[in-house]
């Protein structure tokens, strides 16, 4: 039946004999883990560009008088609901998949999502429209990190998690300059036509470029060919439905899970609302708004690059101290430019610049790394699932709530819509904060019994 075909073309494949040639076999390996990297990475970042469009597109969109901020709020909080909930599912069904036809077929479905926005005015549609986009754009992340953990080893993985956490800055980045650019030559509704024909043609691309596990090419598991750390499931049941139940009953998961949930409230307040915060309190034009965020996202480009990589080569993989480093940035920077006058676009793109460089980096370590490391990784999709539903339940509460917060305080000053971000700033500053305290707690809890070091508070490795 067709159905079934189907469902065969996006299953991980079956292992091919192992090539025997030691030489052979180390090209082969180089050569394949370079490609999949490069796909899994670029092909990510546009996956952003289909889910920022309505960033971009909100003045426009609430002065031409089709939505409210409220609505505006609504309409992100179904995209990041659904987003939660598809990553619950898209995780665990990606330990069992092909990973490039599976991202292929969510981007594909996230550009046709963005055309038809682009046709249409109605706000339920619009909001029916962008939680069917949250489903699709649930299927980028977690089969990134899958296709990461099978090609990469533990030692390291986090400074190739971090490279290809550059993936969310360069999508933020086309989608603040390029987007903003079409949205103001040619109108809001080509935030959404130009993002969408630009990511159904890149899903073909990414089909092909981005491969399945090692063994279905004739490799060994990358454990094995690096000789690097064990695994985390060493010594347990072989069968992915069992290590996903482990991952499921661990307790540090979930607090890590709370600890994303907070931390994606800060990450999608500025996001989500920095555009058009810069434009009403700050009296950017959006053009210049656009190039702020791009200013933020670039800064969070070196952010996260060094947010692993340091932890990796400096600390022996443990991530205790950049995390406290990186928090302390974001506080700090969230809290300047809310205290920082209009007009002084100076201080303002240091804050900005320094929020980008401490997001970049904490979502390295909330986004997945974090958890990553103490799962197994066969059940790495599972791990991330769980990560995500918290994250993006986190992040979707953020948006209805801010919505709320800054609609609650809307005014017409000679005509034009504006309004005050004391409460959201507040909000922001205070999730950040929870987020760290949740953390630490997580880093600070052993694993008995799994013969493995951990990773503590003080970064040192301490005995199970």
């Amino acid at each position: 039946m067709p159905w079934r075909a189907l469902v065969r073309w996006f299953a991980t494949g079956a292992e091919r004999p192992r090539l025997q040639d030691p030489a052979r076999l180390a090209r082969r390996y180089a050569q394949l883990r370079w490609q999949t990297f490069c796909g899994v990475t670029l092909g990510y970042a546009f996956f952003y560009t289909t889910r920022l469009s309505l960033v971009v597109a909100k003045k426009p969109l609430i002065d031409a008088g089709v939505v409210s901020a409220g609505e505006l709020g609504t309409m992100g909080s179904a995209l990041l609901l659904m987003y939660a909930v598809g990553k619950l599912g898209s995780g665990f069904l990606a330990d069992r998949a092909h990973v490039g036809r599976f991202m292929a077929a969510g981007l594909l479905g996230s550009a046709v999502v963005n055309l038809l926005f682009g046709c249409t005015e109605s706000v339920p549609f619009f909001t029916l429209l962008w939680a069917v986009n949250g489903w699709f754009q649930s299927m980028g992340a977690t089969p990134s990190v899958v296709n990461l953990s099978h090609w990469f080893s533990p030692r390291e993985r986090g400074t190739r998690y971090s490279i290809w956490s550059i993936a969310h800055s360069l999508g933020e980045g086309i989608t603040y300059s390029a987007t903003a650019a079409l949205v103001a030559w040619l109108g809001w509704r080509w935030g959404f036509f130009g993002p969408g024909i630009a990511c159904a043609l890149v899903s073909v691309v990414l089909a092909r470029v981005v491969l399945d596990r090692p063994q279905t090419h004739g490799l060994p598991p990358i454990a094995e060919f690096k000789a690097d750390l064990p695994a985390p499931e060493a010594g347990a049941p072989s069968s992915v439905a069992e290590l996903q139940r482990q991952v499921v009953r661990n307790p540090r998961v979930w607090m890590l899970g709370l600890a994303s949930a907070a931390f994606y409230v800060t990450r999608y307040g500025v996001n989500s609302w920095f555009v058009l915060y810069l434009q009403e309190a700050k009296t950017y034009s959006l053009v210049e708004a656009g190039f702020g965020m791009t200013l933020l996202t670039a800064c969070g480009l070196a952010g996260t690059v060094l947010a692993g990589t340091i932890s990796d080569l400096v600390f022996g993989a443990r991530r205790g101290p950049v995390l406290f480093s990186y928090g302390a940035l974001l506080v700090g920077s969230l809290f300047g430019l809310y205290v920082t006058p209009a007009g002084q676009h100076l201080l303002d793109g240091l804050a900005l610049g320094v929020c980008g460089f401490a997001t970049g980096g904490l979502l390295v370590f909330f986004g997945g790394l974090l958890v990553v490391d103490i799962c197994p990784t066969r059940a790495t999709g599972a791990a991330m699932g769980m990560i995500g539903v918290f994250a993006y339940l986190g992040a979707a509460a953020q948006d209805t709530v801010s919505g709320q917060l800054i609609e609650s305080t809307r005014r017409v000053v000679d005509g034009a819509v504006t309004h005050s971000y004391d409460s959201a700033f507040c909000l922001w500053i205070a999730a950040a904060v929870v987020s760290l305290v949740l953390a630490f707690a997580a880093l600070a809890v052993r694993r008995p019994g799994s013969g493995l070091p951990d990773r503590g508070v003080s970064g040192m490795e301490t005995a199970p």
